[in-house]
């Protein structure tokens, strides 16, 4: 647990009050301390003397527009707990701005581990595997999830994701530009001239990856998926290929797994963890693997500028927003390189 004290504080009495009425059982008083980890929605651990919470907020400040859609959240994590997706249980939501300044919720704290580095430098070869096995197998029971079966039907539009996820990005991409980056220009331009026949929408999380889920203490087993801000309904195909950059990140451009001893450590090839989510999801084969990652590290790539752009405005989550923000130009530049592969 990654934790330390609140920099985007809040009337923690208003809370505790609050909480007090809506949480069966909630009883203050509360410490509050903010999880390191993350960039979008700020995110704290509250504590008091018999239980542990999670709350997440919209960050305060100006925003970009369909960001930090904690509601969204909220939502879609209520709607999966009865499905094979391992979810926190939510219980409550806040769109009141007089209680903590933001709209936010709480949900139930889930003891467990987070890995950062994708290589899992200190488990066993075994042990690696298994953990792959697993972050593959929940991402194939979300894509496998009929959304209308969980009062999801709505929860975005149906058909043209691709296209509208290339617009919405470039949209949020010029909202906070603060330089010219070619590669991204280029790919503004090829991306919707090249978008493949759609599947079917299914719910997609949005930024599904190894340190966005927590790992039971002892077991390769998932309790729960987290940081579900970006997700809607779309293509499952592009869902899937947004988490399996670590296969083509260079090395410095987050967690990269190119050019490691996979068999030593006992991580899938890409084409072999490709092939058991196709099994998984009983899918012939992958098409348009190269366009998909293109995309997704043209997405990410705009994403990175957005937090360069709110630490630059002073309302970044993390201390580490300015770094990352560094990162959006060579990551448009590896996904230009992507993109060439694809045509």
């Amino acid at each position: 647990m990654n934790t330390r004290e609140p920099s985007l504080s809040f009337d923690v009495a208003g809370l505790e009050g609050y909480l007090t009425g809506v949480i069966a059982g909630f009883r203050g008083p509360i410490r509050v301390q903010q999880f390191v980890h993350g960039q979008s929605n700020p995110t704290y651990l509250l504590e008091t003397a018999s239980q542990r919470y999670v709350l997440r907020r919209k960050p305060p400040g100006v925003l970009l527009p369909s960001a930090h859609a904690v509601d969204r959240e909220f939502r879609v994590m209520r709607a999966l707990l009865p499905t094979d997706v391992p979810v926190p249980r939510t219980l409550c939501y806040c769109d009141d701005d007089s209680v903590i300044g933001t709209a936010f919720y709480v949900m139930e704290y889930i003891e467990g581990r987070i890995f950062q580095d994708v290589s899992l430098e200190t488990l066993q070869p075994a042990e690696r595997t298994a953990i792959y096995s697993e972050l593959n197998r929940v991402i194939a029971a979300l894509h496998r999830v009929e959304p209308a079966n969980i009062g999801l039907g709505d929860f975005g539009k149906h058909g043209g994701y691709v296209a509208r996820q290339v617009a919405r990005w470039t949209k949020q991409y010029r909202a906070s530009e603060l330089q010219r980056i070619d590669a991204l220009e280029r790919l503004m331009e090829w991306l919707p001239q090249h978008i493949p026949a759609e599947q079917p929408s299914r719910i997609t999380h949005g930024d599904y990856r190894l340190d966005n889920v927590i790992f039971h203490p002892r077991e390769p087993r998932i309790l729960a998926v987290i940081d579900w801000e970006l997700a809607t309904l779309g293509d499952p195909l592009a869902d899937f290929v947004y988490h399996c950059m670590p296969w083509r990140l260079p090395p410095g451009l987050g967690g990269s797994l190119l050019g490691s001893d996979l068999e030593a450590l006992g991580i899938p090839t890409e084409s072999e963890y490709v092939r058991s989510y196709c099994e998984r999801t009983d899918r012939a084969r992958f098409e348009h693997f190269d366009f998909y990652m293109a995309f997704g590290m043209f997405r990410l790539a705009a994403i990175l500028q957005g937090v360069a752009a709110r630490a630059v405005q002073g309302n970044a989550s993390s201390a580490s927003a300015k770094e990352a923000g560094k990162r959006a130009q060579p990551m448009a530049e590896t996904a230009w390189a992507q993109a060439q592969r694809a045509s």
